[in-house]
């Protein structure tokens, strides 16, 4: 049997906000599975929709570099914040930005093992290594993306937080909206959506909301039933769907409403057809 630790309990009640105690009561039914945990506690009804990602521990910083034809974005990782902070960290995550916003790599893989270019004896990662070797203390490129400009496609970027939160919306239509995209990048880093839109919500997780809806109105009339549950799914997409969420500058309408307006403003074809949100360590 899995031995339930007070780390383990401290971290259900992060993400529930449940007591200590219905924490470890939880876990040792769920046999330690966090997952399960978290899915029995919201049939019973004792707790809200949360975040699939844990807490986590990791230091960094996300750089962000641009060009004429690409936007990079980077997250680099230490061991301490004081290290992050440290002038050195900040010239390596600028110098690797710049480097993968001018040579485009197809994935950190193959960045990692390209030459850099002001010092073509050492790959990136080898760069790093030296680093590594400068500051004493571990440092690791964790992630990269990179995105293409078209003359079609309007790009917003948005750091928060001195490169904690970094996110990034792409708009079809235009490559004239980069105003209302940095703007619902904005949003992004508030509202934290995790999908964007119902149609990329896996079929898998739609079932298990509809379980847990079923659970929680367990005992009302079957004719009422579904309509109840198909609410609760509404409220799922409200919340969980970048197009559907309210607009944290107007409530009154849906990030889709905001586009869609502009959209007849200008006279474009707009959607919002990409994000990205970034939290160092996540």
């Amino acid at each position: 049997m899995t031995q339930i630790t007070a780390t383990m309990i401290k971290e259900l009640r992060e993400r529930t906000g449940i007591g200590m105690g219905k924490c470890k009561e939880a876990l040792e039914e769920a046999k330690g599975d966090m997952e399960l945990a978290i899915s029995n506690l919201r049939k019973a009804g004792m707790a809200s929709a949360v975040k699939k990602e844990g807490r986590t521990t990791n230091e960094g910083m996300i750089g962000t570099a641009e060009n004429d034809s690409t936007i990079v974005l980077v997250e680099v990782n230490a061991e301490t914040d004081f290290v992050v902070k440290n002038d050195r960290f900040q010239q390596f995550l600028n110098n690797i930005v710049q480097e993968a916003a001018a040579t485009k790599p197809a994935s950190l893989e193959a960045f990692l093992q390209q030459k850099y270019s002001k010092d073509p004896a050492l790959t990136i990662d080898q760069y790093r290594a030296t680093i590594v070797q400068a500051i004493g203390e571990n440092i690791q490129i964790r992630r990269l993306a990179v995105i293409s400009k078209t003359p079609q496609k309007s790009v917003g970027l948005y750091s928060h937080l001195g490169g904690k939160i970094v996110t990034l919306v792409e708009i079809t239509g235009s490559g004239k909206e980069e105003a209302i995209a940095k703007d619902i990048a904005m949003h992004v880093a508030a509202s934290a959506p995790d999908y964007l839109s119902p149609e990329k919500v896996p079929a898998e997780v739609i079932s298990q909301e509809r379980e847990i809806a079923k659970e929680q109105v367990k005992g009302k009339p079957d004719n009422i039933v579904e309509k109840i549950v198909d609410g609760k799914i509404k409220a799922f997409y409200d919340a969980a769907c970048l197009v559907c969420q309210k607009y944290i500058r107007d409530d009154a309408v849906s990030i889709g409403d905001l586009v869609g307006k502009r959209a007849k403003e200008v006279g474009a074809p707009l959607q919002v057809t990409h994000f990205i949100r970034w939290n160092v360590g996540q």
